[in-house]
């Protein structure tokens, strides 16, 4: 019998899963590895070849690091689920004018059901991943996501999503350790073959990095469908010829063939009038938004007004913020204005490195005052 119980360990045939599963038999753990086929790679139209988690070499790599280690390992096709839920999901959003975040969406639809469904099956207590991220449990015996020891790979923003319950039964064994260390964890196993692995940084089902080619082969007649419409800039005055709205993300500056002797960005789109405003870098900035579709974390709620630190992308560094709950959303006040609000992104609330919860952008505001905020502190 276990030391600690049975875990099961999502693998997707990397470094970091793999030391995961490493970490947590050292630890007494009866481990079981399961690896998701999520994605079929030929079915995105790409001419490249398969790479990334869904591959048959990456799952090949996972089930060979579970022979060597002498645990059981699984493979569980979710392409039906996936399809169906995120990938509709990524095309809806960008057809309505919004960007969406699918990986946040597949880690609280997808992947953690379909881990803790074949958890219980298999009779293991807990499941566990490889994420940069930490959990914690407050007084109120509330579990919450905090922030990793390696900030550089922090992915606690895509974890927000996640329900107490899924959450209780968690371990991130990689939260304490910076990536050097996971290096050297893996090395001193004698796996140096992870060590060299490329990591992909890509959605996975748009394997070129190219979400509007994506986009094309995925809508039927697109181009008909949506067509060309009208660049305007903040006052509504024309200036140029757009390819057509689901084709731009707010914040976006390459690629959008405009010589307007200044650096030019997409504030705002607006798909009933396949309108794309663009502006300047300052009409970039909004002072605030709406956050609705909420899961809180640390605090069942918000009461009153609180300070906080709120990032509105992935790989935003965050900005102070005043939060607000009003009945089913989040209003947002910041004291110098962010730029590039998405709707469609996901926004995270932090009390320091903690989770407080977070939702998805509804829309942003302009408001040159604060009236009856407290001053948005400056610092975290």
């Amino acid at each position: 019998m276990s030391k600690h119980g049975k875990v099961l360990v999502a693998m997707s045939g990397g470094i970091d899963s793999s030391v995961t599963a490493i970490l947590l038999k050292e630890q007494g753990y009866e481990v079981i590895g399961l690896t998701m086929k999520t994605w079929d790679y030929e079915s995105s139209g790409s001419s490249n070849k398969e790479t990334g988690c869904c591959s048959l070499d990456s799952i090949n790599d996972a089930r060979n690091i579970a022979v060597d280690l002498g645990f059981h390992h699984n493979i569980l096709d979710i392409r039906s689920e996936f399809g169906d839920y995120v990938i509709d999901y990524f095309t809806d959003e960008y057809m309505r004018g919004r960007t969406p975040n699918p990986c946040v969406l597949c880690n609280t639809h997808i992947k953690w059901e379909a881990l803790l469904k074949r958890a219980d099956k298999l009779d293991c207590e807990f499941i566990a991943t490889g994420h940069y991220a930490k959990i914690n449990k407050s007084d109120d015996n509330r579990f919450f996501v905090s922030k990793g020891k390696d900030i550089n790979k922090d992915q606690s923003y895509a974890l927000w999503g996640i329900s107490q319950k899924n959450l209780s039964r968690t371990i991130f064994p990689l939260g304490n350790l910076k990536k050097n260390e996971i290096r050297n964890i893996a090395k001193n196993a004698g796996y140096n073959n992870l060590v060299k692995k490329s990591e992909s940084y890509e959605i996975c089902f748009v394997p070129d990095n190219d979400y509007r080619n994506f986009l094309k082969n995925r809508v039927e007649n697109i181009n008909d469908k949506v067509g060309k419409g009208k660049y305007i800039d903040e006052n509504g005055s024309v200036i140029g010829e757009h390819e057509g709205y689901p084709f731009y993300t707010i914040g976006q500056r390459k690629g959008l063939g405009l010589a307007l002797g200044y650096p030019a960005y997409v504030t705002k789109i607006d798909s009933k009038k396949n309108e794309v405003t663009i502006g300047s870098f300052d009409e970039l900035k909004r002072d605030g938004m709406y956050v609705n579709k909420l899961n809180f974390m640390k605090y069942d709620k918000i009461i009153n007004r609180m300070d906080s630190h709120t990032k509105v992308r992935y790989n935003d560094i965050g900005n102070p913020s005043v939060i607000e709950q009003v009945d089913d959303t989040i209003k947002v006040y910041f004291g110098n204005g962010v730029s590039a609000i998405s709707p469609g992104q996901a926004a995270v609330f932090y009390e320091n490195n903690d989770v407080i919860g977070g939702g998805w952008i509804k829309s942003s505001f302009h408001q040159n005052k604060l009236n009856n905020i407290r001053k948005v502190s400056s610092h975290d």
